[in-house]
């Protein structure tokens, strides 16, 4: 896949937008409403937003570190989506209409934990933070620069499928969160 970057930075910060403002009406619930599961081995709305919190403790901080390391030359118009990075971020992207199940890593699952607002509080800050990272990554080579994963560090992606990756991950657990509150 090849796409301008101003393109891919619009859509994924449509994206985000999209996200943020569903969590924030989620959030007028009330934190009995948002710990109500629909049964014992699925989540609730909060640990939805639990789980992307977990990510965005591993992920944030690894794309701001890439932007920073970026030295300015020529910041190139276009991004082009690598192998792994365009298989992670078809496997983890919602279709229309469907939405396949995974599982999580035991450190990134938080079936069980205790959770307050301050989850969605903590969630709503990390997209603040992710905002401005998609905005400054308009000015960086996303193709070049390179993140690991939060599985292995052995495995680095291209700073624009970090990116996706993260923006669509968001989206499909947003989306799981709605469905828990139904």
């Amino acid at each position: 896949m090849k796409v301008k970057n101003n393109l891919l930075i619009e859509e994924l910060l449509a994206t985000t937008a999209w996200s943020t403002r569903t969590v924030e009406k989620l959030k007028e619930l009330g934190v009995d409403q948002l710990n109500v599961k629909s049964s014992p081995a699925e989540w609730s709305v909060l640990e939805c937003v639990e789980h992307l919190n977990l990510y965005g403790n591993f992920y944030l901080p690894v794309i701001e570190q890439a932007i920073l390391s970026y030295k300015p030359n020529k910041t190139p118009a276009s991004f082009k989506s690598g192998f792994i990075g365009g298989y992670f971020v078809n496997m983890i992207r919602v279709k229309p209409g469907k939405m396949k199940k995974m599982s999580t890593t035991k450190d990134k699952n938080p079936l069980g934990y205790v959770l307050t607002l301050t989850t969605v509080d903590r969630f709503l800050k990390q997209q603040q933070l992710l905002k401005t990272l998609l905005e400054q990554a308009r000015y960086v080579d996303m193709t070049k620069l390179k993140t690991p994963i939060s599985i292995t560090k052995m495995v680095r992606l291209r700073l624009g499928d970090t990116l996706r990756f993260v923006v669509y991950h968001i989206e499909r657990h947003v989306i799981q969160a709605e469905r828990a509150n139904i």
